[in-house]
């Protein structure tokens, strides 16, 4: 739904992707929420495995924009596409990505369309393959009837879950068994599920079993197949319960793994040199320029006029091209401080953000292996039915030959003794398994209280996050309104600034004395705008890769 673009911000020499929706969709105003909801998504989770969305905006034209972080890197789907991945690699890729659905799913956020191409991988403080988790376009927050109607049916067939197929809302179980999907394509270098029929492939997803990944690539340990076959389980309640029990297992798994000195080249390896980012942008020329060019234009007008006393319409030209000078340099350090501003607070922000997010994370772990404790206890508690139905049915069989024992022995204690003995033992073992259930349950009880203290103390942050972002934000927006205002003042500037220009020029230029200097200012002109196109118009190599580029991000 987007088109991707790499741009740079004038202001603090950052470079970032911009996107936008593709020109053909404008009238899709649905697509416009989404978008909204992808930047809300993002932030409100604000994990190093998730893209950062810098800012969210609107143009003049009503054209809805989101600035994100630029990432240099590979898709994972093009690396799935050159065949399978060393075991070691793709549990590394795998656990990256469940460390930030993890995060997300407990500020309630389902990503809903996890695939090979919204994976990306990047280097990062020399590391490679830290992955970057894009487009949660279609994250659902809340769930919107005019956006996703109650049946409909979202995302990537190929990674779509059972219950997605089937049109049920997305949960977080739909995630892991994407992840699944995801593992099992890595290691194999094949999608488990395989159809050029969309219809076929949903019905695939809803009742077909998953190839064994080992039939497929023999070599897999079988801690991964495990892994992998317990995600793409078709019930939800198969699978693991979230996403810190996937990651225990995957970080048991990469414990069990070999260790293996890897080549400083090889894509695996932490050590292996990063891949050059873009050059940085050259700093774009500030009204500093204005100063000389008004310069030039009061050497050209005395030139002109020897006598100093030029046509009063051409003085106040230049008079005012100073004046404008003077209002745009202090404007642009106003810009600049403003945009320091915006900028300190938006660090400000991910920073809170990311510490109440680390500390939900660490609360939902906790509640995660509660109630996996709790769900043992009750088990083991309805393990005992079993065992209690079996007794009772002795204790009907001890009491039925009582009853007849009474009445055929008559006075014969011994024999009395012997029935009612095994009547006692089978209430006995009734009594204990009673107390066994009762006790298993009592400590699930427990547990699950314990679970439900976590729970309100993770409601309470995730309100607590959700105050401060929408605090922010309004902060956020507020700062942002104040430099478009500043910007709109600068454009006017600048348009005066050129008419003032244009018409000294035009009135000087065929003046024999003045011709020399009037090429050296149209030169000087060709050479600022030459320096701006090659600014804006990456090499033929370049347009390829960021067309590349922007097929796969958007």
């Amino acid at each position: 739904m987007g088109v991707v673009y790499r741009a740079r911000h004038v202001l603090i020499d950052r470079v970032v992707a911009l996107k936008l929706i593709r020109p053909d969709l404008r009238s899709e105003t649905h697509l416009r929420a989404w978008m909204l909801r992808e930047a809300r998504a993002a932030n409100r989770v604000d994990h190093a495995h998730i893209v950062q969305i810098h800012d969210v905006g609107e143009t003049e034209e009503g054209e809805l924009y989101l600035v994100m972080e630029y990432l240099v890197g590979t898709a994972l789907s093009a690396e799935c596409a050159k065949g399978q991945m060393p075991v070691e690699r793709a549990v590394d890729v795998i656990e990256q990505m469940c460390a930030a659905l993890a995060r997300a799913h407990d500020l309630g956020v389902v990503h809903r369309d996890l695939k090979s191409d919204n994976i990306m991988l990047t280097v990062q403080g020399g590391r490679r393959d830290f992955v970057k988790i894009l487009d949660f376009g279609l994250a659902a927050l809340t769930r919107d009837a005019r956006l996703a109607p109650k049946g409909a049916v979202f995302g990537t067939p190929e990674y779509m879950a059972p219950e997605q197929a089937r049109g049920e809302d997305a949960t977080a179980s739909c995630d892991l068994y994407a992840l699944g999907i995801l593992f099992f394509e890595q290691l194999t270098g094949q999608l488990p599920f395989r159809s050029n029929d969309r219809e076929t492939l949903l019905e695939m997803q809803r009742s077909a079993p998953p190839p064994r990944p080992t039939s497929i690539r023999a070599d897999i340990p079988p801690q991964a197949e495990a892994i992998i076959l317990r995600l793409l389980e078709k019930d939800p309640k198969k699978r693991f319960r979230d996403g810190h029990h996937l990651q225990e297992e995957l970080k048991a798994f990469q414990r069990s793994l070999p260790s293996k000195i890897l080549d400083p080249t090889s894509p695996g390896s932490d050590t292996a040199p990063a891949v050059a980012p873009p050059p940085p942008p050259a700093p774009t020329p500030g009204v500093q320029e204005w100063g000389t060019r008004a310069s030039n234009l009061q050497r050209i007008l005395s030139r002109a006029y020897p006598n100093g006393r030029p046509p009063e319409d051409l003085q106040e030209a230049v008079g005012s091209l100073w004046q404008l000078a003077s209002q745009a340099a202090r404007l642009e350090g106003e810009l600049a401080s403003q945009s320091r501003k915006l900028e300190a607070t938006e660090r400000r922000g991910r920073a809170l953000r990311a510490e109440l997010g680390r500390k939900v994370e660490d609360l939902a772990t906790d509640e995660s292996r509660a109630l996996r404790e709790a769900s043992d206890w009750r088990e083991r508690a309805k393990s005992i039915d079993n065992d209690l139905r079996i007794a009772h049915d002795r204790l009907d069989e001890a009491k039925r030959k009582a009853r007849e024992a009474e009445a055929a022995a008559g006075n014969d204690l011994a024999t009395l003794r012997g029935v009612f003995e095994e009547v006692g033992a089978a209430r006995a073992t009734i009594e204990a398994g009673q107390g066994h259930q009762e006790s298993h349950l009592a400590n699930a009880a427990r547990v699950e209280a314990r679970a439900g203290e976590l729970r309100k103390q993770i409601d309470d942050l995730r309100s607590q996050l959700q105050r401060y972002s929408d605090a922010l934000e309004n902060d956020l927006s507020t700062g942002r309104d104040r430099i478009a205002v500043k910007v709109k003042e600068a454009l006017g500037l600048e348009k005066g600034f050129g008419d003032a220009s244009e018409l000294l020029i035009k009135s000087l230029r065929d003046r024999p004395e003045c011709r020399d200097l009037i090429e050296e200012l149209v030169a000087a002109d060709a050479d600022n705008r030459g320096l701006h196109e090659r600014r804006s118009h990456p090499r033929q190599s370049e347009r390829v890769t960021d067309r590349a580029r922007r097929s796969n991000a958007g």
